[in-house]
C-alpha cells in the first residue's frame, strides 16, 4: 500500500471509501427488500409439506400396483404363448394327419381318374398332392409305423405325375395339330395343376404362334394378289400388317381371360414375348415384300444421290399435274385452281416424280401408324394384367415389355421405315414446292395473290398431317421443322426474287412507250400492245407476290391451330407426354422465324413499291408548293383559303393513286402502303416548306394544309399514322405562331418532350418567317 503523505491522497482515500460504503448499502437495501416474497414462499412451502407426504405414499403404492401388474402380465403372456405353441402345433398335427388320409384318397383318385380318362380330375388330385408338405408327412407316418405305406404312395403318386403330364402334353400337341381349340383350352388348364405352368405358356404360345403363321401367310399371298386397279392396292402392304396386328390384338383378347384365371395374373407377358417373335417374323416378310414391290431402296438411293448432289430434281408439266398430285394425297379430294397453265419440261435425270411417290408415302404412313397402336395395345394389355399386382411389379413388368419391343426386329424395321419415309417426305415437299413456285400464276382476275400460295401451303399441311398419322412424334416434328426451313428459305427467297424485279410503274416512260408503239404501229401497220401488255402483266405478278408475302401470315396462324388439333387427334391425347407436347411446341416455334422472314419480305416489297411507283409521282404533285407564294396578303388569304389549290390538288391525286392500289392489295399491306405514302409525303413537305418563306398569313394557310392532308390521310388507313405526321404537324405549328415568344409556351409545355422537331431545328424553322427577326429567336431558351 503506497503510504499517506498527503491530504490529496487522503482525500481520494476517503472518496473511494465513501463511494464503496454507499453500494454496500444499495446492495442490503435490495436484499431487505426481498424479505417479504422470501417469507411468502417460505410459507408456502411449509404448508405443502403435508401434501408432499400423502403424494410420496401414492406413488409408492403405485409403484406396487405397478410392478404386481407386470408380473401378471408375463405369467399370463407366457401361459398364451404356450397355448398358442401348441394350438399350432394340434393344428400343424390334424394337417398332417388329413394330409395322410388325402394322400391315400389321392392315389385311388388318380388311378381311377387315368383308368376313366378323366384327366381334370386326375390332375386335380395331383395339385392337391403336390401341396402337400412331403419330408413331414414321411417323418409323421415313420412315428406312426406307415412310413412304408406312405412310400408306397408317394411313389404311386410321382408315377401318376409324370404320366398325367405326359398324357397331358401329347393331347394337347394332337389338339393344336388339328385346331381343336376346345380340346386345347382343356389340357392348357392342366398345366398348372401339375405344378407346369411354365410349360403349359410355352405350349400354348407356340400354338397360338402357329394360328398367327398361317393365317398371315394367308393374308400376305391375299395382299400379293390383289389386282392393281384395286382400290386398296396402294395399301395393300401396309393392309397386310393392319391385319397381322389385329390378328394378335384377338389372339391376346380371347386368351388373356383364360391365362389370368388360371395361370394367375403376370403371366401374360410370357405369352406376349414368343407371340411377338413371330410377329418380328412375318412383319420382316412383309416388309421385306413392300421394299422389293414398291422398289423402295432404289427409291431411297435416288433421292439420296438427288438430295447430295442439290441439284432441281423435277419439273412437271402443268400445273394441273401439281393438283392431281394433291388431290391424290388426300384421298381422292379435289383441290382446284383456276387460270394455271403451262408447258411440258421433262427433267433429262432419273430422279423420281414426287406425284409416283404420294401413293407410297401414304402406305409408309399408314404402316407405322398401325405399328405404333399395336405396340400401345400391348403395353395397355401388360398394365391391365399386372393390376392386381404392387406397383413395382407393374413397374417391372412394363420395363420388361418395353425390352421386348425394343430389341424386337418390328421396332428395329419400323425405324428404318421412318429414316425412309421422312427422307422421302422430305424430297416430296422440296420437289413439290418448287414445281408450285415454277407453275405460278394469278388464280384469277380479281384474286389478290397467285396460285404459288395455295400450292405451297396445301403441300405442306397435307405432309405434316401424314407425318402425324404415322404415329411418331419424332417423325412429326422433323417434318415440321423441315417444313419451316421450306417456308424460311425457299418460298421467302422465291417471293424476295420476284419482289426484287421490282414495280414497273411506267410512270417515267410514257413518252419512250408512246414513241416505240408508234414506230412499231408504222412497221406493222397495227398498234403493238405486247409491250404493254407484259408491263401490266409484271406489274399484277409483283403486287400478288406480295399480297402472298402477307397473306403467308394469316395462312401460318391458321395452320398451326389446325395441326395442333390434327396431331394431338391422329397420336391421341392419353397417348401424349409432357416430353411430347414440349417437343411438340418447341417444333411449331419454329414457325416463328418463318413469319419474322415474311415480315421482311412484305416490307421490302413495299419499299420497291414506294421507290417505283409512289415516290415519282409524289415528287412533282410536292414541289408545286414552291410556286405558290406563301407572304399572303388577307385577300390573296381569303382567296387561297377558299381554293386551297395545292392541298386540294395533293389529296386528289392520292386519292387516285392509292385507289389504284387498294382493290389489288390486301388490307394489311394497302395500310402499309398508307403508311408509307404518309411518310414520304412528310418527308417531300419538309423539304420544299425549307425552301420556302412564309408570312404570318402564309403560316396560317400552311397550318390549314397540313391539316387537310392530316385528316385525308388518317382517314385513308385503319391504322394509326399520326406518328408519322408528327413532325410536319409541329413544322406547322411553329410557322402559325404570331410571334418568336410564343414558342417558349409551347416548348416548356407538358407536351414539350414529345417535340419531333430540335431547338436548332425549330429556330432554322422560326427563320422562314420574314416577319420574325433573327435576334429574338436568337434569344428565345430553348
Amino acid at each position: 500500500m503506497d503510504c499517506i503523505d498527503s491530504r490529496e491522497k487522503i482525500d481520494e482515500l476517503y472518496k473511494k471509501l465513501t463511494q464503496q460504503e454507499e453500494e454496500n448499502d444499495k446492495y442490503l437495501e435490495s436484499i431487505m427488500a426481498r424479505q417479504v416474497n422470501l417469507e411468502a414462499k417460505l410459507n408456502n412451502i411449509t404448508k405443502a409439506l403435508p401434501n408432499l407426504q400423502i403424494l410420496h405414499n401414492d406413488a409408492v403404492k403405485l409403484a406396487d400396483m405397478i410392478s404386481h401388474t407386470s408380473t401378471l402380465a408375463e405369467s399370463v403372456s407366457a401361459k398364451v404363448r404356450q397355448l398358442d405353441i401348441s394350438r399350432s402345433r394340434v393344428s400343424e398335427c390334424q394337417q398332417r394327419v388329413q394330409d395322410l388320409q388325402d394322400l391315400k384318397l389321392c392315389k385311388e383318385g388318380v388311378k381311377t381318374a387315368l383308368e376313366n380318362e378323366e384327366y381334370e380330375k386326375a390332375a386335380g388330385h395331383i395339385h392337391r398332392f403336390l401341396a402337400m408338405d412331403q419330408a413331414a408327412l414321411k417323418k409323421t407316418a415313420s412315428h406312426m409305423s406307415q412310413g412304408r405305406s406312405v412310400e408306397d404312395c408317394f411313389t404311386q403318386l410321382d408315377s401318376a405325375t409324370k404320366e398325367l403330364r405326359l398324357i397331358v402334353a401329347k393331347n394337347f400337341e394332337q389338339a393344336a395339330a388339328k385346331d381343336n381349340a376346345a380340346d386345347v383350352e382343356r389340357f392348357f388348364k392342366i398345366f398348372p395343376l401339375l405344378g407346369d405352368k411354365a410349360e403349359g405358356l410355352k405350349r400354348f404360345s407356340t400354338y397360338l404362334a402357329g394360328k398367327l403363321t398361317v393365317m398371315a401367310q394367308k393374308t400376305l399371298k391375299t395382299c400379293l394378289d390383289t389386282p392393281i386397279h384395286d382400290k386398296r392396292a396402294p395399301v395393300v402392304y401396309a393392309d397386310a400388317l393392319t391385319l397381322l396386328f389385329e390378328g394378335i390384338a384377338r389372339v391376346l383378347e380371347a386368351h388373356q381371360p383364360i391365362v389370368e384365371t388360371f395361370y394367375g395374373p403376370g403371366n401374360l407377358l410370357d405369352v406376349i414375348e414368343r407371340l411377338q417373335q413371330e410377329c418380328d417374323k412375318e412383319s420382316r416378310k412383309i416388309l421385306t415384300e413392300l421394299i422389293q414391290r414398291r422398289n423402295l431402296d432404289h427409291i431411297v438411293r435416288q433421292v439420296d444421290d438427288a438430295s447430295r448432289g442439290g441439284a432441281p430434281m423435277h419439273t412437271v408439266a402443268s400445273s394441273a399435274s401439281l393438283v392431281s398430285m394433291a388431290a391424290s394425297a388426300s384421298g381422292g379430294q379435289t383441290h382446284r385452281r383456276a387460270g394455271s397453265t403451262g408447258g411440258s419440261v421433262e427433267s433429262d435425270r432419273k430422279v423420281p416424280d414426287p406425284r409416283d411417290l404420294d401413293p407410297l408415302l401414304n402406305e409408309l404412313s399408314i404402316a407405322h401408324s398401325r405399328a405404333e397402336l399395336y405396340m400401345r395395345f400391348l403395353r395397355r394389355r401388360i398394365t391391365t394384367d399386372f393390376e392386381s399386382g404392387d406397383e413395382e411389379q407393374r413397374e417391372a413388368g412394363l420395363k420388361q415389355m418395353e425390352l421386348v419391343l425394343q430389341r424386337s426386329d418390328l421396332c428395329r424395321l419400323m425405324q428404318e421405315l421412318l429414316g425412309h419415309y421422312l427422307l422421302l417426305e422430305r424430297y416430296y415437299m422440296s420437289e413439290s414446292v418448287r414445281k408450285a413456285m415454277t407453275l405460278d400464276t394469278l388464280d384469277g382476275e380479281d384474286s389478290q395473290t397467285s396460285s404459288v400460295l395455295d400450292d405451297v401451303f396445301y403441300i405442306l399441311r397435307m405432309s405434316i398431317r401424314r407425318s402425324s398419322q404415322s404415329g411418331s412424334m419424332d417423325g412429326t416434328c422433323a417434318v415440321i421443322n423441315d417444313a419451316c426451313t421450306l417456308l424460311e428459305i425457299d418460298f421467302c427467297s422465291y417471293l424476295h426474287r420476284q419482289l426484287k424485279k421490282g414495280y414497273s410503274s411506267g410512270y417515267l416512260d410514257l413518252t419512250a412507250q408512246a414513241y416505240n408503239m408508234w414506230q412499231s404501229s408504222l412497221q406493222q401497220g397495227r398498234l403493238n400492245t405486247s409491250t404493254q401488255s407484259d408491263s401490266d402483266s409484271a406489274r399484277v405478278m409483283f403486287l400478288a407476290h406480295l399480297n402472298n408475302a402477307d397473306a403467308s401470315l394469316e395462312f401460318i396462324k391458321v395452320m398451326i391451330r389446325g395441326l395442333e388439333e390434327d396431331i394431338v387427334t391422329s397420336i391421341g391425347a392419353k397417348n401424349l407426354t409432357a416430353n411430347d407436347q414440349a417437343k411438340l411446341s418447341s417444333c411449331l416455334s419454329g414457325f416463328g422465324s418463318v413469319t419474322a422472314s415474311l415480315r421482311h419480305v412484305a416490307e421490302y416489297g413495299l419499299q420497291q413499291l414506294i421507290a417505283s411507283a409512289v415516290k415519282p409521282r409524289t415528287g412533282p404533285w410536292v414541289d408545286a408548293f414552291m410556286q405558290a407564294n406563301h407572304q399572303l396578303t388577307e385577300e390573296e388569304f381569303a382567296s387561297y383559303e377558299a381554293d386551297e389549290p395545292f392541298v386540294q390538288n395533293l389529296i386528289h391525286n392520292l386519292e387516285g393513286l392509292l385507289s389504284s392500289f387498294k382493290a389489288k392489295l390486301t388490307f394489311a399491306n394497302y395500310d402499309a402502303l398508307v403508311g408509307h405514302v404518309a411518310s414520304e409525303i412528310t418527308t417531300q413537305m419538309e423539304k420544299v416548306i425549307m425552301k420556302s418563306c412564309f408570312n404570318r398569313l402564309g403560316g396560317l394557310a400552311l397550318d390549314k394544309e397540313v391539316r387537310a392532308l392530316a385528316g385525308y390521310l388518317t382517314a385513308a388507313t385503319t391504322l394509326s399514322i399520326r406518328d408519322k405526321l408528327a413532325r410536319l404537324t409541329q413544322i406547322a405549328t411553329v410557322l402559325n405562331l404570331e410571334k418568336p415568344s410564343e414558342m417558349s409556351d409551347y416548348w416548356g409545355s407538358s407536351a414539350g418532350h414529345l417535340w419531333r422537331l430540335t431547338a436548332s431545328e425549330v429556330r432554322q424553322i422560326m427563320l422562314l418567317r420574314v416577319d420574325f427577326k433573327a435576334e429574338e429567336i436568337k434569344k428565345l431558351k430553348l
